[in-house]
């Protein structure tokens, strides 16, 4: 992923580890993960979460094929103020088009929250195939 920079580098993430339907990142809370209660906002976990289920399935991925997160459903269990967070996915079930996950947030060895995902799983389309039919009037 060098290059252009992604979104997970705007959030501060960073990726320990991605392997055949496994994942692994980190964040260091900084002040602007805080919301205005002083707690991590719910969004920073959901990011985790959802980068690291999405890398996962990605690594279990034939050339050609890119996947996107169809829903994930994600439970907070304690609140966040500070330090780092490291969350670990894995794959749970591949099929042709669609991929289940979870992955599990810890804070100094604490679980603080827990997700499940589905993602679709599809081959990119040309241009051409973009277009559909010509109108007519």
């Amino acid at each position: 992923m060098a290059g252009k920079p992604r979104f997970f580098h705007h959030v501060g993430m960073h990726f320990d580890e991605a392997s055949a339907g496994h994942a692994r990142c980190s964040l260091a809370v900084q002040d602007f993960h805080i919301n205005s209660t002083g707690v991590v906002h719910g969004g920073v976990l959901f990011t985790l979460a959802d980068t690291a289920m999405g890398a996962a399935v990605y690594s279990s991925l034939e050339d050609g094929e890119i996947c996107a997160t169809i829903e994930i459903k994600i439970a907070y269990f304690k609140p966040v103020f500070e330090g780092d967070l490291v969350c670990t996915a894995v794959l749970v079930n591949k099929g042709k088009s669609i991929a289940s996950l979870e992955a599990s947030i810890h804070q100094d060895g604490v679980l603080v929250s827990k997700a499940s995902g589905t993602f679709s799983i599809f081959r990119r389309k040309t241009d051409g195939q973009l277009a559909g039919p010509p109108v007519t009037g």
